[in-house]
This record gives structure tokens, C-alpha cells and sequence, in this order.
């Protein structure tokens, strides 16, 4: 259970980065619900600029669920190749959008119980989709930065990213939860990196749990 300490620690942290970062980071382009569940989906394991780089000619290609469902799975696995993971990013592609098709009339639902149904598709998916394409805010998306960053500033201890989300829902505002993902993002790709992080001159150095612990050895 997570204390009052806590909830005041992690919205002091939340103000902290807003200063540091005020501006969006570069994130997946697209420009309506289906292209942010395609871009999202091929984001597995990849750069947000390199599925940038594939889907600029991607959607110029494919406009509609039935166009991927109905791909030759070898082309569809060549025009995806670039961002790693293709086949089975095709296969999951294809059974989703045929997903769409057959229970969605060709939508994109707007649920987290829907959304996690489509092959391919968890809670950070769905949390993404639902935050960029429609404006709801149902959870927090927890990916590797967010996970990252929220175990080093002693903010969860859970070993996956649905136990982190649970740990930063439970902490955080709902008003203020839409902003993790970005902001930790920003200070993931900056600061708090995988390797070699700059503690040093990191803004949430006293108040980081590993960031203590990592300057006072150095």
C-alpha cells in the first residue's frame, strides 16, 4: 500500500520533469485511431523513428483493415521488415485487423476490455491507442522507459509491466496519469537511460532512490 510520502514524492517528481521537459518527445505519427493501433503494434521492440520511417509509405499502402488482411503475408512481412519482429508483427497485423473486420464493423474500439482482445494487443497498446486516438485515459503504458524509471526512483518493485502500472495508478492522480508515459519517455531517452544514466546531473537525483545510491559510489 503506498504511503502519503509516496503520493507526495511522485507528484513533486511529475513537476519536476513537466519543467524539465515541457515539450511532447518524438512519438509515433499517425493520424487516425487505426493507423495509431498499427503504428503502436509495430512499436514492439523498435524505435518510434524507425516505425515512423516504415509507416510513412505503410499507409500510403494500406488504408484499411481488409487492405491487411487481406496481404500476402510474405509482402506485408517485406514492406514491415525494417522494424524487427516482422513476422510475427504480420501475423498479429493481419489476425487483428481480420478481428476488426468481423466483431467491429472495421473500428477501432474505444475499451481497454475490447482493445486487449486483438491478437498482439496488451495493456500498453491499448493504454497508448485510447490516450492518443480518442482522449481517454484508462491506465498508464508502461513501456521499457516508463518500467525503467519507475522501479530506479523507487516508485514500484513489480517485476512487469502490468505490476508497474498497477503501483504508478495507485500512487498517481488520475489526472496526472496520461502525462507518465511522455514525461518519462523524455527522461528516459535523456537522463535516466539504460546505461550509463547521468545522475549526476539529474533534477530528481535526491529524490531517487538509485540515483543516491549510484553518486555516493562513484
Amino acid at each position: 500500500m503506498k504511503t502519503t510520502n509516496d503520493k507526495t514524492r511522485m507528484l513533486h517528481m511529475i513537476e519536476v520533469l513537466e519543467v524539465q521537459y515541457p515539450l511532447e518527445p518524438l512519438m509515433l505519427k499517425a493520424r487516425t485511431p487505426f493507423q495509431y493501433l498499427v503504428a503502436t503494434m509495430l512499436s514492439a521492440q523498435s524505435t518510434d523513428v524507425q516505425v515512423n520511417k516504415v509507416t510513412t509509405e505503410l499507409f500510403k499502402k494500406y488504408r484499411t483493415p481488409e487492405d491487411y488482411a487481406s496481404a500476402d503475408p510474405l509482402q506485408l512481412q517485406q514492406d514491415i521488415f525494417e522494424v524487427g519482429y516482422y513476422r510475427q508483427k504480420t501475423k498479429h497485423l493481419q489476425a487483428t485487423c481480420q478481428m476488426l473486420i468481423d466483431e467491429f464493423n472495421g473500428k477501432v474500439p474505444q475499451t481497454m476490455e475490447e482493445l486487449i482482445r486483438l491478437p498482439g494487443v496488451g495493456r500498453k497498446t491499448a493504454n497508448i491507442v485510447l490516450n492518443r486516438a480518442f482522449g481517454i485515459v484508462e491506465g498508464i503504458a508502461v513501456d521499457t522507459h516508463v518500467f525503467r524509471i519507475s522501479r530506479r526512483l523507487g516508485l514500484s518493485e513489480g517485476q512487469n509491466p502490468t505490476q508497474v502500472e498497477k503501483d504508478l495508478m495507485e500512487v498517481l492522480p488520475r489526472n496526472l496519469w496520461g502525462r507518465v508515459n511522455r514525461l518519462f519517455i523524455s527522461h528516459g531517452r535523456t537522463l535516466c537511460t539504460a546505461r550509463n544514466p547521468k545522475c549526476r546531473t539529474c533534477p530528481l537525483n535526491t529524490l531517487c532512490p538509485y540515483a543516491i545510491a549510484n553518486i555516493s559510489v562513484t
